[in-house]
């Protein structure tokens, strides 16, 4: 009997171009692992419908003969079928709002949810991420947003040569573009009033290995955040270094009792006795990259409080907050929306608390890209699926009546599972509160 996997045409975002896997990887599936791979039509994918026909797979309009759906972003409520089986990013895990509806549906119709997010080593460190091409792109849009702004400002930067990360034909040209930029900043060095020129990191995992890997490309000296805070002298220092910090949460937060000492895992146990430290950084910075997760447990990073008693002081030094992580309202505050691709970046005025799209107007840069990944669609989608490829076939042929103990699932896609047979799994019980 025929296995037959679907690929989703991905309709949440306009432009939403990634797909969960490629041609390469259904020529793949289709010829050593003997499964039939339909992939819905769409005109905007960045791999042509011609090109999975190639692969040897069928292109439709619909995913009905499909018992197994793989996508990326979440789906509408409406494309549900019953009893089937869906791989996608979901973002319920916090119990988002906005997805309850997507999921009290599968719950309906008896749905098996398999989570990408979820799947995980023994290490709980993530297995199939697009993180590291979210970095990528936000990386390379804020160095771009660092340009236009400076501009502004009435500074003109090497960085006004970089373009917006979707612009670039391929991740290998954004990276030699940005290459250049560092050889003229290494050649002739910052304007003096830019000096120290220094690119903040929180966060140390995939997103901000990509992110850092990005800066690579130009000068780099990676200093500490306690030698940020002597680094003054702006006279004595080379003009041709980027200076890149990395905070850590012990940087970030210190306890409400100053007798104690910071400990990572109390900080993550008991995060309502940490309070924020973080702003004692904020004004030696040029650019701030939020890559680290956060949820509302945790102090925030950045408050509009702060910030309008920053610009009341002047002009900050701060220019550009590259917030790739993307929490809406959440550590950085000046993050009041997403933007899409088309219209990434917007000013915060921290005085009457609105926003103006682009890069004018007084107050902060922000890039707050919700789907940074897809303005690097064909890169990010191959690496993605060179993971993903080699779970498909046991998510496949896997028996979904069985009960959950019996499955025959690999140990990290059975974690990932959220929903079986249209009931939350042991791990996510809690997400009954928030239906």
């Amino acid at each position: 009997m025929s296995i037959f996997i679907g690929i989703r045409h991905e309709d949440r975002y306009k432009m939403e171009r990634r797909a969960p896997l490629t041609p390469k990887h259904v020529e793949k599936l289709i010829k050593h692992y003997k499964l039939d791979v339909v992939v819905e039509t769409s005109p905007k994918r960045i791999f042509k419908d011609e090109e999975y026909i190639k692969a040897g797979a069928k292109i439709s309009n619909d995913l009905r003969k499909c018992s197994v759906i793989f996508g990326v972003k979440e789906i509408p409520d409406a494309y549900f079928e019953k009893d089937k089986t869906y791989v996608l990013f979901s973002h319920v895990i916090k119990g988002q709002k906005k997805n309850m509806g997507m999921l009290q549906k599968m719950m309906e119709l008896k749905c098996n949810l398999i989570d990408y997010e979820k799947i995980i080593d023994e290490q709980n460190k993530r297995l199939i991420f697009f993180g590291k091409y979210a970095g990528f792109a936000g990386m390379i849009n804020s160095l771009w947003s660092l340009g236009l702004r400076l501009k502004e400002q009435g500074i003109e930067t090497p960085f006004l040569k970089i373009k917006q990360a979707r612009s670039y034909h391929s991740l290998e040209q954004a990276r030699n573009a940005i290459s250049e930029v560092g050889q003229y900043i290494a050649e002739n060095g910052f304007p003096k009033e830019l000096r120290p020129f220094v690119i903040g990191f929180t966060g140390y995992g995939n997103v901000s290995s990509g992110a850092q890997e990005i800066l690579g490309l130009l000068p780099v000296k990676e200093i500490s955040p306690e030698k940020l805070l002597s680094l003054k002298e702006r006279d004595k220092l080379p003009n041709n270094i980027v200076y890149k910090v990395i905070f850590k949460e012990k940087h970030l937060s210190s306890p409400i009792d100053k007798e104690k000492e910071f400990e990572l895992q109390d900080y993550y146990a008991n995060p309502e006795g940490y309070k924020n430290q973080f702003e004692k950084y904020v004004p030696h910075l040029t650019a701030l990259i939020n890559c680290m997760y956060w949820e509302k447990r945790f102090p925030k990073l950045i408050t509009k409080e702060y910030l309008e008693k920053l610009y009341k002081k002047g002009n900050p030094k701060l220019t550009v907050i590259g917030d790739i992580t993307c929490d809406v309202n959440g550590s950085i505050e000046s993050t009041v929306k997403s933007t899409e691709i088309e219209d990434p970046i917007f000013v915060y005025n921290p005085f009457s608390n609105e926003i103006s799209m682009g890069c004018k107007g007084q107050g902060i840069q922000v890039m707050a890209v919700d789907i940074l990944p897809s303005e690097l669609p064909r890169d990010s989608s191959n690496g993605f699926g060179d993971v993903l490829v080699n779970y498909v076939k046991p998510i496949a042929i896997a028996d979904y009546d069985l009960p959950f103990e019996e499955l025959d699932l690999p140990r990290a896609i059975k974690k990932a599972l959220i929903l079986h047979k249209g009931e939350l799994t042991n791990d996510f019980k809690y997400l009954q509160q928030y239906l």
